[in-house]
């Protein structure tokens, strides 16, 4: 599944899969059990998720990287509905929970923090780094922190010292300490984190992300996703619309609840009304000049243009929430603590994740 880059990558964007890519539960032993057994067929990717991978992997000189906390023993099986779903990846992350178990490593299971920084290291060490990285995750696990962290590091913001203190209170063992600290050592610096697109599976409050700046952004569907990648000019407007058409092909979503996520993304001063308004009017060009596509079973681009044109008006004058620009240094310390007690917690009810 992994493919050699024909060049150094111009940007590189790093997936999990579950819960971000893929409908997958895993609350209690019988959803394992199912998600272990599923054929790739089984598998259900979320509206728009597949869409948005193929442009991204279209792009000139664009990596696709997936660091991902599934059983590297269901590889097979995930790396075959990726195929049927028509994505490429560049390089293909599992966690060998099988390894940790039969070395009676047990809070390896669970334990997100202490795999995936050092995979995602590594990965940015192993190959020419690329200058602009965005990285994609959920709320189901601890992808907030992780992403963050990992930018940070990159940026000089957090110190190989603080590194040890965080990994330590994140219950990491000897040898993924020295290891994460060996990568960190490796990887090639800089502020190459250009977004964090967290997909709230567990409907998670967005305002809860709110310590992590405005570099993360909490998404409730993959079209809330591509409009942020719009504006920060990674998609196209004509990019734009087919995630969003593959979306409504879905069944799970209409224009109206399309046009109200981008709504939705302006109320919480995550889109600016320059770049909506930027938008409608270049859907509104293509469709005048007959530069798209038709299908009769789907809205004409006109009718899209006008329903995110008319979400914008409704919104002019209101003021949206305000994000910090410059937030407070993350103290990983403490956010690793109160994952730990979170996970403890779920386990507590019977919930795990």
């Amino acid at each position: 599944m992994t493919t050699a880059a024909r060049r150094p990558p111009r940007h590189v964007f790093r997936w999990d899969l579950d819960k971000t890519y893929l409908r997958t539960e895993f609350d209690s032993l019988r959803d394992l059990i199912k998600s272990a057994i599923e054929t790739a067929a089984d598998k259900q990717a979320y509206p728009g998720a597949s869409a948005l991978l193929r442009a991204l992997r279209a792009g000139e000189d664009h990596r696709i990287c997936i660091v991902s906390g599934s059983p590297s023993q269901m590889k097979t099986v995930l790396a075959a509905k990726l195929r049927l779903d028509g994505i490429e990846v560049d390089e293909f992350v599992l966690k060998d929970n099988l390894r940790n178990l039969l070395r009676g490593r047990f809070r390896s299971l669970r334990a997100q923090l202490p795999y995936k920084l050092p995979a995602m290291l590594e990965s940015r060490g192993a190959s020419p780094p690329a200058p602009a990285e965005t990285l994609f995750g959920d709320d189901a696990e601890a992808d907030a922190l992780v992403y963050c962290l990992y930018d940070d590091l990159l940026a000089g913001r957090v110190a190989t010292t603080d590194l040890a203190r965080i990994l330590e209170a994140a219950r990491a063992y000897p040898d993924d300490i020295e290891r994460t600290l060996a990568a960190a050592s490796r990887a090639p610096r800089g502020p190459v984190v250009k977004r964090i697109l967290i997909h709230l599976d567990r409907r998670s409050p967005p305002i809860g992300f709110r310590r992590f700046g405005p570099r993360l952004v909490p998404v409730f569907n993959y079209f809330q996703a591509s409009l942020v990648l719009y504006a920060d000019g990674v998609l196209t407007a004509r990019q734009l619309v087919f995630i969003g058409f593959e979306m409504l092909d879905s069944g799970q979503y209409e224009l109206a609840t399309l046009a109200n996520s981008l709504q939705d993304l302006l109320r919480r001063g995550r889109l600016t009304v320059a770049v909506a308004q930027q938008l409608a009017e270049e859907l509104a060009r293509d469709a005048a000049a007959g530069a798209l596509p038709s299908r009769p079973d789907l809205p004409p681009y006109d009718a899209v243009a006008r329903a995110f044109a008319d979400r914008v008006r409704q919104l002019r004058g209101a003021a949206p929430q305000a994000w910090p620009t410059d937030p407070e240094p993350l103290d990983y310390v403490a956010l690793v603590d109160a994952e730990h007690d979170q996970r403890r917690d779920r386990r507590k009810r019977g919930v795990d994740g």
